[in-house]
C-alpha cells in the first residue's frame, strides 16, 4: 500500500474547502440579487400606486372645485362705466390656487403637494385639446362667418405681434428696465418666445431674464388678467363683439378661452356662437404662423425700439444697476409629458368635469351630452394621433382644430347630427376644467414669482393687454 502523503491530503482538503465556500457566496449572491430585484419590484409597484393615488386626489379635488365655482355662478360688479364680470372658469381658477396655497397647512393625506401641481400641469394641456375640438366643431359649422370676416382677420394679427411691443416697451423703459424690457416686450412670453430668446440671447441674459417674468407672470395670472380685462372692455360696448373676439386669439389656449368666454358670456347666444368661432379661428392663425412673426417681426421690433427709445426716454434705478432678479434655474420649464394612457386619463376626466359643470351651471345632462362629448374626445384622441405621426410639426391644437372643422363642415355627410350632439354642451362649461388644472398648478411657481420685482410684473400684465387691444383696434377698422 501507498504510503498516506499528508501534504497531498491536506492540499485536497483545502481545495475542496475553497470550492465549497465559493459555492456558498454564489448561492448568497444570487440569492441577495433575487431579494434586490424583488425589492427594485415592489419599490416601482408602490411608485405607480402612488401615481394612480395622486392622481386621483387631483380629480377628487378639481370635481369640488369644479362644482363650487359652478354653483357660485356668475358675479357681475359695477365699476365706472362699465362691469367687471366673474364667471365659474375664474373661480375656479382662483379656488384652485388657493387650495394649492393651502395645502401645506393641510395634511398630506388630503393636501396638494408640489408633485401633484407638477401633475395638473401636465393634465392642462390635453383638458385644453378637449375645449379646442370643441371650437373646432364650432367653427366647421359656421366658416361661412369666418370666411365673411375677410381682411379683418388677416391684419388684425398685426395687432397682436407688435400690440405688445408699443404698449409694453415704453413703459418699461420709462420705469427703468433695462434690456429685460426686450425679452419682457416682444411677446406674451409662451414657449416658443422661450426658444427664440434662449437661442439668440441665452435665457441667463437680461433679455431671458425679461421672457422668463413675462412667461411667469402670463402663467400664473395670464388667463384670471385677460379674462377681468376682456370683459370690463366688452361691457363698456365701444368695440365690435367679432373685433373683440380676434383680439382673444392671442396665441395661447387658456387665455383665449378665458378672454373668449368673458366677452361671449355678455352676448346673445347667436353673437356669443360667433365670437367663439372667429376667436377660435384668431387663435388657430396666431398659433400656425407666431413663431415666425414673433422671430421676423416682434423681435426685431423690440430691439429698434429699444435702441431708438431707451436714450430718449430710459431711465437709470436701483432696479436697473441690480443683477437681481429671476434666472432660468428658478423656474421649472419642464412640464412631464403624459403617455397615452396619461392623456387618455386626461381627456376622460376633463370631459366628466365639463359634463358635471353642464349639468351643475346649465342644467343639462342628457345622452347627447355624453355622446357629443365622446365626440369631443375621439377628435382629441386623432388630432394628438395625427400630431404625432407627423413628428410634431405642427401644433396638436393646429390638427385637433382640423379634425373638428371637418366634422361638422359641409364636407362631412354627418355634419349636421354631430354639430346637434355637441352642441348640447354648453361652451363655457368645457372651459371650466381646464382653468382649474391651471388654478391647481399655479402654487408651485410662486416661490419663483416672488422674486421678480413689481416694474417687470407691471409690463408683463401691459404686454398681455397690449397683444389683445392691438389686435382689436385693427379689427375694428374693417367694422
Amino acid at each position: 500500500m501507498a504510503p498516506w502523503n499528508f501534504k497531498a491530503a491536506l492540499a485536497c482538503h483545502c481545495a475542496d474547502l475553497k470550492n465549497r465556500i465559493t459555492m456558498d457566496k454564489a448561492r448568497k449572491g444570487h440569492s441577495a440579487g433575487k431579494g434586490i430585484i424583488m425589492q427594485n419590484s415592489h419599490a416601482a409597484a408602490s411608485g405607480d400606486n402612488q401615481a394612480v393615488s395622486s392622481t386621483v386626489k387631483l380629480y377628487v379635488w378639481a370635481a369640488i372645485i369644479l362644482t363650487i365655482a359652478e354653483m357660485i355662478g356668475a358675479i357681475s360688479i359695477p365699476l365706472g362705466p362699465g362691469k367687471v364680470v366673474l364667471l365659474p372658469m375664474v373661480w375656479a381658477l382662483l379656488i384652485g390656487a388657493m387650495v394649492g396655497i393651502a395645502s401645506r397647512r393641510l395634511p398630506g393625506s388630503i393636501g396638494i403637494d408640489h408633485g401633484i401641481q407638477l401633475r395638473a400641469a401636465s393634465i392642462l394641456q390635453p383638458a385644453l385639446l378637449i375645449f379646442i375640438a370643441k371650437l373646432g366643431l364650432v367653427v366647421g359649422g359656421s366658416l361661412p362667418v369666418v370666411f365673411a370676416s375677410g381682411w379683418a382677420l388677416v391684419f388684425q394679427e398685426f395687432g397682436h405681434f407688435v400690440g405688445t411691443v408699443m404698449l409694453g416697451l415704453p413703459v418699461a423703459l420709462m420705469l427703468g428696465i433695462k434690456r429685460e424690457a426686450i425679452g419682457a416686450t416682444f411677446s406674451v412670453g409662451r414657449e416658443p418666445s422661450l426658444a427664440i430668446i434662449g437661442e439668440r440671447y441665452g435665457m441667463d441674459s437680461p433679455e431671458g431674464r425679461g421672457v422668463l417674468a413675462e412667461y411667469l407672470t402670463g402663467t400664473l395670472f395670464g388667463a384670471l388678467f385677460i379674462a377681468i380685462t376682456a370683459g370690463y372692455i366688452a361691457s363698456l360696448g365701444i368695440f365690435h363683439p367679432n373685433s373683440l373676439a380676434m383680439g382673444s386669439g392671442i396665441g395661447s389656449g387658456s387665455m383665449m378661452a378665458a378672454a373668449a368666454g368673458a366677452i361671449a358670456a355678455q352676448q346673445t347666444p347667436e353673437v356669443a356662437k360667433e365670437v367663439m368661432t372667429l376667436a377660435a379661428a384668431s387663435n388657430l392663425i396666431t398659433t400656425t404662423i407666431g413663431t415666425y412673426f414673433t422671430l421676423f417681426i416682434s423681435l426685431p421690433l423690440a430691439v429698434w425700439g429699444y435702441r431708438v427709445l431707451e436714450p430718449l426716454i430710459g431711465r437709470t434705478t436701483k432696479a436697473s444697476m441690480s443683477d437681481e432678479g429671476i434666472r432660468h434655474s428658478d423656474v421649472s420649464l419642464e412640464v412631464p409629458e403624459l403617455g397615452w394612457s396619461g392623456k387618455i386619463s386626461a381627456w376622460l376626466a376633463a370631459g366628466a368635469l365639463a359634463l358635471i359643470a353642464n349639468y351643475v351651471g346649465y342644467k343639462t345632462l342628457s345622452a347627447d351630452a355624453f355622446t357629443g362629448m365622446g365626440i369631443m374626445i375621439f377628435c382629441a384622441f386623432i388630432g394628438e394621433a395625427l400630431c404625432s405621426l407627423i413628428g410634431r410639426k405642427i401644433p396638436a391644437v393646429c390638427t385637433v382644430s382640423l379634425v373638428a372643422m371637418f366634422l361638422t363642415s359641409p364636407a362631412c355627410p354627418w355634419a349636421a347630427e354631430i354639430a346637434r350632439l355637441t352642441s348640447s354642451i354648453n361652451m363655457l362649461a368645457v372651459i371650466t376644467p381646464m382653468l382649474t388644472f391651471a388654478g391647481l398648478s399655479i402654487a408651485k411657481d410662486l416661490p419663483a414669482f416672488r422674486r421678480l420685482g413689481w416694474r417687470i410684473v407691471l409690463v408683463s400684465f401691459l404686454a398681455n393687454f397690449g397683444t389683445f387691444i392691438g389686435a382689436v383696434l385693427i379689427a375694428e377698422m374693417f367694422h
